[in-house]
């Protein structure tokens, strides 16, 4: 049976209300937007009355215990699965694979979106999967307690690096303004999420800027993050989220990118890609990958120097 698109709140909503035994699935190394967007869609369903969980590949990063909470997994038998910002089962991890042709509902804001659930609402003019939440919430004229509306603020906010980035839209900041009349703490997440490192970060990041790689007349630039600077630096690999936005900070940088090694695959390097003024989703869904339009990532394999020549060889055509 073909998978269908779903083009209404109105038809999330009947989905919604309908499901029970709830399975939320978030993606792996995940962040503030699929956490936010996961917590806050459950804790509604919750509030229903019905039973509902949110699982991810790995344990969530220290960092978003604020979102957590007093969240306890709820024991029964699946009988309903939704994945919340996830564009690609690839992306569910190792841990969450046997997903992959189960899901029923797929809640997602990229353009890349493969469309593999049986029913998917995708909506790539959305700032945030945790935007597309508080739609729909709000459609169903749901009661939005502090706490979902804590996680979809801090959703809203990393999507959009504290609404800076090109995907910040009119309706992101109202949303953000109605989340804070319900009485979010926006100085506290924004704090946190944007401005507090540790002090080993701190030194990680002076070292691997210093080291930079730069190409096309300084257009295009690598920051290369290895297992060997990981445990150098004791960095927690939950802070090489924010690295990401480091690269376009510096003047004359175009394409920005973040390379990091992955811990269980040494030859594996995941992506980030983002772009001052070129289709950063066209870049990576060359390279296999996908993501928003100065926003992307994408994984290569092979060694380092391998990696470099294929990510240079894809951008220089969008030079």
């Amino acid at each position: 049976m073909e998978n269908i698109k779903l083009t209404s709140y109105d038809e999330v909503a009947e989905i919604l209300r309908e499901c029970d035994n709830v399975t939320i699935l978030t993606h792996k190394s995940p962040d503030g937007d699929c956490i936010g967007a996961g917590m806050g869609l459950c804790l509604y369903l919750r509030s229903l009355g019905k039973k509902a969980n949110v699982v991810n590949d790995e344990e969530f990063p220290a960092r978003y215990d604020f979102l957590i909470g007093d969240y306890k997994p709820m024991n029964f038998k699946e009988k309903f699965v939704i994945s919340v910002d996830i564009s690609d089962t690839t992306l569910l991890g190792d841990n969450l694979a046997e997903y992959a042709d189960k899901i029923d509902l797929c809640i997602d804001h990229h353009g890349s979106n493969r469309f593999f659930a049986k029913k998917s609402y995708v909506d790539p003019q959305a700032s945030a999967a945790c935007l597309i939440i508080f739609e729909l919430l709000e459609h169903m004229g749901a009661e939005i307690t502090l706490p979902i509306a804590t996680n979809l603020y801090t959703g809203l906010a990393t999507d959009t690096g504290c609404f800076k980035f090109q995907n910040t839209t009119p309706e992101a900041h109202i949303a953000a303004a109605k989340l804070m009349r319900i009485g979010v703490d926006f100085e506290h997440i924004n704090r946190k999420m944007f401005d507090i490192k540790s002090r080993n970060r701190i030194v990680a990041e002076q070292r691997l800027v210093s080291g930079m790689r730069f190409f096309e007349d300084g257009q295009i630039g690598f920051l290369t993050v290895t297992n060997q600077a990981i445990t150098e630096f004791h960095i927690d690999r939950s802070e090489l989220e924010t690295f990401a936005q480091i690269p376009l900070t510096i003047e004359g940088v175009r394409f920005g990118y973040t390379i990091k090694q992955q811990e269980d695959k040494p030859n594996t390097y995941k992506i980030s890609l983002r772009t001052t003024d070129a289709d950063a989703a066209a870049i990576c869904g060359e390279l296999g990958g996908g993501g928003h339009l100065r926003a992307a990532g994408c994984t290569v394999e092979g060694k380092l120097r391998e990696v470099y020549v294929k990510l240079l060889d894809v951008t220089r055509k969008y030079l």
